[in-house]
């Protein structure tokens, strides 16, 4: 933890090490030399850097834990790889939902998903063989209350029996060395390993990236997409539920989109309604189940752009009014704008290779309107769309 060892963080739980962080919720990162300077008269440097380092963390979690992020203790790695308190919730109440009682947490970390899982009444048993992230994960369940619902184990999980559990959950490791790792058989353990043990349980889940091909996915698995506020999160692999099934939820609504196996929709021209699909609707290859609720098709085969003349109400997609269809024209653009006293202008591309910022700065938006301009291909041409987000129904 920036070279805070074992001993260090237990002595953040000592009642000094608790002042101590206590008096660093609201410090200012940039004062760091300062403050270090005043606490290590009276502690311990080790102390303090361990102090400052948590302090600084647990500013960088408040995204993914919100209030909770204070009460909490962290290591870089758990900030970058725990699932987002929103997201793990909702897979939390979808294990509750299912009948589980107990779980087996395995690579739990700092215990991300395990909170929300003992939050929701399951008793899980989290494993991790790094001994620092097991003393993060112990100290978090007691810090939130959670100490009796929650066992976790150092140990490495392809060597943890999990009989007596009535489900498994395994978020493989996906960042090594170099950054993220896109190969399923480089995670740690192997996704192969992690069905496996997913297939000997009663009900499983493995989280994995939002990016895996879907050849990857396994036939007796259902495949969940899950986006957050628009942003795709992560895919997970359930196992003992709708094997083969395909699905996009989105939170925080909770709207959950199946697959109806419907073929690709059709090309067909821009009308006045475009919708642009979430991505987790994209990730799950939903598009054309979009379509069909909207009546619409594509603007193009390779583009995830649905288009219809009507407006329909749909979480799936946001729904944009169209105003111009043009071939693709900086000159024509940059005229348009004027013409029409935009400046601030939202760039959106899909299939296109300009630059957003680019494009902005070269056509120096100005004026007290707003537009949308879409840079991406109709019918296989270049071309731009402009419009705006169409008001809430």
């Amino acid at each position: 933890m920036d070279g805070v060892d074992l001993d260090a963080f237990s002595a953040l739980l000592t009642d000094e090490g608790q002042r101590l962080l206590a008096g660093l919720r609201d410090y200012d990162p940039a004062d760091e030399i300062a403050t270090a300077t005043r606490l290590r008269r009276e502690h311990d440097a080790a102390l303090v850097s361990a102090a400052l380092t948590q302090a600084r963390l647990r500013q960088r979690a408040e995204a993914k834990f919100g209030a909770d992020a204070y009460a909490m203790y962290f290591t870089p790695n758990g900030v970058e790889q725990s699932t987002r308190a929103s997201v793990a919730r909702h897979r939390a109440e979808r294990f509750a939902a299912l009948g589980v009682r107990r779980l087996a947490d395995l690579c739990c970390g700092i215990g991300g998903d395990a909170i929300p899982l003992a939050r929701a009444g399951v008793h899980v048993l989290a494993v991790d063989r790094d001994p620092l992230t097991c003393a993060v994960a112990r100290a978090n369940a007691r810090a939130l209350g959670l100490a009796e619902r929650i066992d976790v184990r150092c140990a490495d999980v392809t060597e943890v029996g999990t009989d007596g559990c009535d489900a498994v959950f395994v978020d493989p490791a996906r960042r090594g060395g170099r950054g993220r790792i896109f190969d399923p058989e480089a995670y740690s353990p192997p996704l192969s390993w992690a069905v496996t043990a997913a297939r000997g349980a009663p009900l499983a889940a493995l989280k994995v990236a939002p990016g895996i091909p879907h050849e990857a996915v396994p036939q007796d698995a259902e495949a969940e997409w899950v986006s957050d506020h628009g942003d795709v999160k992560e895919a997970v692999l359930w196992f003992g539920t709708d094997s083969g099934a395909r699905r996009a939820t989105l939170l925080p609504s909770g709207a959950s989109l199946p697959a109806a196996g419907l073929p690709d929709p059709a090309v067909r021209p821009v009308g006045r309604w475009l919708y642009e699909p979430d991505g987790a609707v994209i990730r799950a290859h939903l598009v054309a189940d979009v379509a069909a609720r909207v009546g619409g098709g594509l603007i193009d085969e390779t583009i995830a752009y649905v288009t219809s003349d009507e407006r329909h109400s749909t979480p799936y997609a946001s729904a944009y009014e169209i105003t111009d269809v043009l071939p693709f024209s900086l000159k024509r653009l940059k005229a348009l704008l004027r013409e029409r006293e935009v400046g601030v202008l939202t760039v959106k591309k899909r299939g296109s290779a300009v630059e957003p910022e680019e494009l902005r700065r070269r056509v120096r938006a100005q004026g007290p309107n707003a537009a949308t301009v879409f840079l991406t291909r109709v019918a296989g041409a270049p071309s731009m769309l402009l419009g705006a987000p169409a008001p809430s129904p």
